[in-house]
């Protein structure tokens, strides 16, 4: 049997770039797990890992943490995600033996597996599952002195398309703006956290927003089927998918979304697009080729129920029918939010309500709250609990598993939920009262930035939340 189809240095430069940008978002990853876990999931966050691995099995939620769980164990999992992660970045193993290759690419894969199946709310995001699946297929790429095999590479193209053809078909089997081409009327302004060029893109005049849309239809829609075209033509398809995702990272904030879908993009440029090429390249062991093949054989197999669900008019989107997030489906803002709800947390100091009580509010550090306050470039971080605030105004029913036990952090000062703000009003000391309050907001107009200064304008919608006080067992209402 001939193998000289199994691998292909035309894509070696792709490959290296592929896998440096991929150990680049896995350490962004691994430092957000860092930066959060504690007030989010630890032992006393707003939704503990040790309840959750008391009743959901390890088959349902594979993780190490049904092995054993601590603060510190957590801490030591992330920062050795971040370590290798790092590792990976400088390239450190490139030289190594295959097997090595293998087994250095697994350990992140298995460590941010195992934190995102206890992630719950928290890990709920699409980009999870997607930086788990090219993760796992990073895996079996080899090392830097090996061609590239062509069974992954026609894998990651496989995944890349399921990324930008379930968006696409999300959308017109979804929202009927998309299909009149007017979401973008409304999605810059109403977006889960708009960036520091949002307001600019809201107010481009509206054909602008119908070309925006056209745009997206034709990448997501009909580009897809042109990336399995030979080269250089399935490249330029590739390309066209990175130009569409760089409009995407300039305009908002999807965490590590476009980052990514551009890192799978970068897989499919060959040597014409990238022009590198390596020198003495050795050939892949036997026993390679058949772990990668049977690889191979096992994503076909797992991809009848996503590729049927691309097909399907019940599509749903960023889902997993595995439970290790091998071969997921995907997709974003089916539906577009006309109007823009914030909560906004306060505080006081008081220790008595009165008709005169002054209320300060906290900040956060992503999404809107002072108006006067630019919108902030935070991707590829993510900010997981102003992302999920932005569900909340949309169906309380997102924050009643834990928005209550955000008050009682805030009115106990708990240092660890103090950190994910960027502004306490008390400055570390305990609050007498807290309360949420509903807002509505809009981009100001261009007349009313040059009068105000302020980005956002907002009026007042009514209570998110009753005032409380911390009482000895825990929140209570204020009376």
């Amino acid at each position: 049997m001939g193998w000289h189809w199994f691998s292909d240095p035309d894509y070696w430069v792709s490959r290296l770039a592929f896998q440096r940008m991929l150990a680049v978002i896995y350490l962004i990853a691994f430092l957000v797990a860092v930066n959060q876990f504690r007030a989010l999931l630890g032992a006393r966050g707003l939704l503990p890992v040790p309840k959750f691995v008391a009743r959901v099995p390890f088959r349902l939620a594979p993780s190490i943490f049904h092995l054993h769980y601590s603060d510190t164990f957590f801490a030591a999992v992330a920062w050795t995600g971040a370590l290798v992660s790092a590792t990976l970045v400088l390239g450190v193993f490139d030289s190594a033996p295959v097997w090595v290759s293998l087994v250095v690419w697994a350990v992140p894969w298995v460590l941010y597996q195992s934190i995102v199946n206890v992630g719950q709310l928290w890990y709920s995001f699409g980009w999870e599952s997607l930086l788990l699946e090219a993760g796992f297929l990073a895996i079996f790429l080899g090392p830097a002195g090996m061609a590239p095999p062509v069974p992954v590479l026609w894998l990651l193209l496989w995944l890349l398309f399921r990324v930008e053809f379930g968006a696409g078909m999300i959308k017109m089997r979804g929202d009927r703006c998309w299909r009149e081409l007017t979401c973008l009327y409304y999605h810059h302004e109403t977006q889960p956290m708009p960036g520091p060029l949002s307001w600019y893109f809201h107010h481009l005049p509206k054909p602008l927003h119908k070309v925006e849309v056209l745009a997206s239809h034709f990448t997501q829609l009909i580009v897809p089927f042109v990336l399995f075209a030979p080269q250089p033509v399935g490249g330029v398809a590739a390309a066209i998918m990175i130009v569409t995702q760089l409009w995407l990272v300039v305009s908002g904030n999807f965490s590590w979304l476009n980052v990514l879908t551009i890192t799978i993009a970068v897989s499919a440029l060959d040597s014409r697009l990238l022009p590198f090429s390596a020198t003495a390249l050795t050939e892949p062991p036997a026993w390679y080729r058949f772990v990668v093949l049977a690889v191979a054989a096992l994503i076909l197999v797992l991809s009848y129920r996503p590729a049927r669900n691309l097909l399907s008019r019940k599509q749903i989107m960023n889902y997993s029918f595995d439970r290790l997030h091998l071969v997921n489906t995907y997709g974003a803002f089916g539906g577009i939010s006309r109007i823009r709800h914030e909560i906004v947390f306060e505080g006081t100091d008081e220790p008595e309500l009165t008709s005169t009580t002054v209320w300060r509010e906290y900040e956060f550090k992503g999404k809107p709250g002072d108006p006067h306050r630019r919108p902030r470039q935070v991707a590829p971080y993510h900010l997981r609990l102003d992302w999920m605030l932005w569900f909340v105004p949309i169906s309380f029913r997102y924050g009643e598993a834990w928005l209550e036990r955000l008050a009682e952090k805030l009115l106990a000062a708990d240092r660890p939920m103090l950190k994910l703000l960027r502004y306490d009003p008390f400055g570390g000391e305990r609050p007498t009262f807290v309360r949420a309050q509903l807002f509505r907001y809009r981009f100001s107009t261009p007349a009313e930035r040059r009068r105000t200064g302020d980005w956002w304008v907002r009026r007042p919608s009514g209570p998110a939340m009753k005032v409380t006080r911390l009482g000895p067992d825990g929140v209570v209402a204020a009376e």
